[in-house]
């Protein structure tokens, strides 16, 4: 339908609904509250993360503390509680600095993602047990974790392999969704390159689509452990 045809058509329909066309659209209406910006944001940061283990807790998530000197030994006590085997890692310059990619390559027969390799990368993930990520951010009002996805850190690591190990810290977590666009936004506006995916996962994957029974693990990992870095 051309501009011409489309407009006619327009005026048409505005005419037999016996009012004039509306070229602009009507305001919004006053928002009631300012929920989605402000909930949570009073919260110490403290606070904060003691609502994001809550809640992880309430969505089945296994939460690990631990502080940064004792990380190396927490996932491998999680690769252990969780059958241990085949894992995968992203290859995240984070992991590595914290020790967790060679102590994990020294215990199991793992893989580090290979942005070269990707059909290897998507076989190797589908077949492992465990996959460890590093989370951008936690997420205190749905327990939630972000992840963002570049040719480095593949989405596949955390959701095809049975468990999934995520790390976290403590200064990253954030009140709720809307802090997370403005950083986002800011980033956009400053010009940077955005993640290729932003993935938010709360928990192990679930349905209760069918008469309203939760069943864990359908179309992603049953296990979501959490171990979360006490850096404050």
């Amino acid at each position: 339908m051309d501009v011409q045809n489309r407009e006619n058509f327009l005026d048409k329909l505005a005419q037999k609904m016996g009012r004039a066309r509306r070229l602009t659209p009507d305001p919004l209406p006053p928002r009631l509250n300012d929920y989605p910006t402000t909930r949570l944001t009073d919260l110490s940061l403290a606070q904060r993360c003691q609502e994001f283990v809550d809640f992880a807790k309430v969505m089945a998530v296994d939460v690990i503390e631990t502080k940064e000197a004792d990380i190396q030994q927490a996932v491998l006590a999680a690769c252990e509680k969780y059958g241990g085997g085949k894992i995968v890692l992203n290859n995240d310059a984070r992991l590595e600095a914290l020790g967790i990619t060679s102590v994990v390559r020294n215990h199991y027969d793992s893989y580090i993602w290979d942005s070269e390799k990707c059909g290897e990368n998507l076989a190797r993930s589908e077949q492992a047990n465990i996959g460890i990520v590093y989370a951008e951010y936690g997420l205190a009002e749905s327990g939630g974790i972000v992840l963002f996805s570049d040719k480095d850190k593949g989405r596949a690591v955390s959701l095809l392999p049975e468990k999934s190990i995520v790390v976290v810290r403590k200064s990253t977590v954030l009140p709720r969704v809307a802090q997370l666009a403005s950083i986002l936004h800011k980033k956009a506006q400053a010009g940077e390159r955005m993640p290729s995916c932003i993935n938010i996962i709360s928990g192990p994957s679930s349905t209760a689509d069918i008469e309203l029974v939760k069943v864990v693990g359908v179309h992603g990992p049953t296990t979501k452990v959490y171990i979360v870095i006490d850096d404050l």
